[in-house]
């Protein structure tokens, strides 16, 4: 009952609609109405600019950690695998609730942020890999769709050939994220292919005295 309880908590943080409270409450529209339509982080980013789009990655990051931490409110555990096991089960409750948050209608975002929160309360090391492989994309093609779908690739690859975990609900876990990511980016993924995918600018072109881009 109380891991239950936890979990309807981990729901509810995980609810915390940051975009779009955020595009109403101080930018007076709603996030969801421009750009991709979508409120998370990467919609915030580019319709709202990088102040906003870094305070709501950040938010929807702790989302993920703050979920977690909830099974610390439980005292005991016979084994490190059933503390895993609420581990992943409140993560996965939170990213559900910012997809499906019940404060914003039921309209949320792709839960990117608030994975990787959940990923960096349980496995540090592996979050900061996946991180690494995220920024080397995002550099090298600045898509950050792209950079999302191939870091989220990364995370079972890690977990299952690197770090060889050796919890099973861990790894099938890991498998789950590639896949939920891969489907819920199926409209980027048909943007790339068509090159009609938007980038993020990373840095802003200098001109030189004669107008020229340097």
């Amino acid at each position: 009952m109380t891991e239950l309880l936890l979990i309807l908590g981990a729901y509810l943080i995980g609810s915390f609609a940051t975009a779009v409270w955020v595009s109403k409450g101080v930018f007076g529209i709603d996030i969801r109405e421009h750009g991709s339509g979508n409120a998370g982080a990467t919609n915030t980013f580019r319709v709202l600019g990088p102040k906003a789009g870094t305070f709501v990655m950040l938010v929807d990051m702790l989302k993920g950690v703050l979920a977690v931490r909830l099974a610390y409110l439980i005292p005991a555990y016979d084994s490190l695998e059933q503390m895993i096991n609420l581990q992943v089960g409140l993560g996965l409750a939170a990213v559900v609730g910012h997809i499906f948050p019940i404060w914003a209608g039921f309209r949320g975002g792709k839960g990117i942020a608030t994975l990787f929160g959940m990923v960096l309360a349980i496995q540090p090391l592996v979050a900061l890999c996946c991180v690494g492989v995220f920024l080397m994309i995002l550099f090298l093609t600045r898509y950050v769709s792209l950079s999302s779908i191939l870091a989220s690739i990364a995370f079972p690859v890690l977990i299952l050939f690197i770090f060889r975990e050796q919890e099973i609900y861990y790894r099938i876990f890991a498998i789950a994220v590639a896949v939920m990511v891969v489907l819920t980016h199926q409209k980027n993924i048909v943007r790339l292919i068509s090159g009609n995918e938007s980038k993020v600018p990373l840095f802003k072109n200098r001109k030189n005295k004669h107008g020229n881009d340097l």
